[in-house]
């Protein structure tokens, strides 16, 4: 029987980056786009959504080593007749952590958190060859049912 690690999960700090950074880079995709070497780039893009209500980070921690992360967005709009919508960004564990139900209990939290908002719909995008993800999100009551497009804009998508 597996048991899971007791879990705290809390809006991120400054100080969360460096974790938060290694662990978008810890993945086949991350590992070429993103770069946690140099911070700076994340402290920008901290700075301007600190500044954005609605906009926030949260992070898992198991003791004190933060384990988990995804950015929880509540987006204001026209549509379904003014509904709020929360998007869900960013998600990752840590490769030493998955398994342990980390990413379930954060999606519950962001869910919550969400709701607790007067968000009507939550959303993500996921990218196509993360099929694992694609079960963990069914598996949570998320339905593709939009498909979904990118435009890059520039090499510099960090450059802020």
């Amino acid at each position: 029987m597996t048991t899971n690690p007791p879990l705290n999960i809390r809006t991120a700090v400054r100080a969360d980056l460096p974790a938060i950074a290694a662990m978008l880079a810890d993945d086949v995709l991350g590992a070429s786009r993103e770069r946690p070497g140099d911070l700076s780039v994340y402290e920008s893009a901290w700075r301007q959504m600190q500044a954005q209500a609605g906009n926030e980070v949260l992070v898992a921690v198991v003791g004190s080593q933060v384990v988990g992360c995804l950015q929880l967005i509540v987006i204001p709009g026209l549509a379904r007749q003014g509904a709020l919508r929360a998007q869900i960004e960013g998600v990752r564990v840590a490769s030493t952590h998955r398994g342990q139900d980390i990413g379930e209990r954060m999606f519950v939290h962001a869910i919550e958190r969400a709701r607790a908002a007067g968000c009507h719909l939550v959303q993500l995008t996921t990218d196509k060859r993360r099929t694992d993800a694609h079960r963990f999100y069914e598996r949570l009551g998320f339905e593709a049912t939009h498909e979904g497009m990118k435009l890059e804009l520039g090499a510099a998508a960090g450059a802020r």
